[in-house]
């Protein structure tokens, strides 16, 4: 027997919570139980991982739905058999990659998670989810190996890069094995990375399976991602859009410096070459755009005010000689 869990409860949301709620909340308790910010906490640790499984299930929105069906007759920490026809989870593997995301899982799911649903359910707050790609296809003579799949985020300097991932996979009944898998630069959201016959042996004779990396991109607060191209803003006074400046610009190596033309309009862009992302076979990288944004000053001083009203009456002479 297992307790309940009230994964709404865990994350101090409604039961008709959206999924912008959900995540809001999820993003400020974990950042809160974290354990970089909570060293030696046993008790944050522990609601750190009860806020990852919370969200694991309410995020996904197959889980929640089953999850769902149990209606809110159950109360936290109450013993909870499953009903008959809830269809819980069919074990399998589990993967689980260090260093992923800025928050991470930090451990397994309870023995409750597991009961609704299996093995098969874990991996979400790694990045690391599967889904199986193929199976047995009727007698010995046709059986073909399991492949898997696992999602991978990454963020905008690691597809610049590349980067290197450690794996953990677990296959019941065998011990857990640690894999190194190197992911190359140019990668982008929806591309997939084979491990060949990493995907664990059904046994049967069946032969082991090929593991595939689904890559996502997170996005990046500084950056919108174009086909190879980024996209930033630089922020102009209006006298700098006017006159013309040389302002410093954030890329993914660092600041440079750039030229912003006199008579720049909100909106303009301007243009680095080579400054993007790079392509996953080669190639020149794409190009960072740098969308010009004129901002109106609000608080002015009183000499700044004054020559705004001479101006101001400079362009209303102009206007009216015309």
């Amino acid at each position: 027997m297992v307790k309940f869990k009230d994964y709404y409860q865990t994350l101090g949301v409604p039961r008709n919570a959206t999924d912008k709620d959900i995540k809001a909340s999820y993003r400020k308790l974990a950042r809160e139980h974290h354990p970089d910010a909570n060293k030696g906490n046993k008790a944050s640790e522990e609601k750190f991982k009860e806020i990852g499984e919370a969200y694991e299930v309410l995020k996904d929105p197959e889980k929640r739905r089953r999850y769902d069906t149990l209606g809110a007759n159950y109360k936290a920490g109450a013993d909870f058999r499953p009903p008959p026809d809830f269809g819980g989870g069919t074990g399998g593997f589990t993967f689980d990659f260090g260093n992923l995301g800025d928050l991470g899982r930090g451990g397994a799911f309870s023995d409750f998670f597991e009961t609704l649903f299996g093995q098969a359910g874990l991996g979400g707050q790694t990045g690391a989810g599967f889904r199986p790609q193929g199976g047995p296809q009727g007698g010995p003579a046709q059986a073909r190996k399991h492949d898997q799949e696992a999602e991978i985020e990454l963020n905008l300097e690691e597809v610049l890069k590349g980067t290197m991932r450690t794996l953990q996979i677990t296959q019941p009944g065998q011990k857990p094995r640690t894999l190194e898998v190197k992911i190359p630069p140019g990668v982008r959201t929806g591309s997939k990375i084979r491990v060949s016959g990493e995907a664990g042996k059904p046994g049967g004779g069946v032969p082991a399976g090929d593991l595939y990396l689904k890559v996502r991109v997170k996005p990046d607060p500084k950056f919108t991602i174009d086909g190879d191209n980024l996209i930033s803003e630089i922020n102009l006074s209006p006298a700098q859009a006017v006159i013309g400046a040389e302002l410093s610009v954030i890329t993914l190596e660092g600041n440079v410096r750039i030229r912003v033309p006199a008579g720049t309009q909100n909106g303009r862009l301007l243009r680095l070459r080579g400054k993007g992302l790079p392509k996953l076979k080669g190639g020149p990288r794409g190009d960072l755009l740098v969308r010009a944004k004129i901002v109106v000053p609000t608080n002015l001083s009183d000499e700044e005010r004054s020559l705004y009203e001479q101006l101001l009456k400079m362009e209303k002479d102009k206007s009216e000689k015309v």
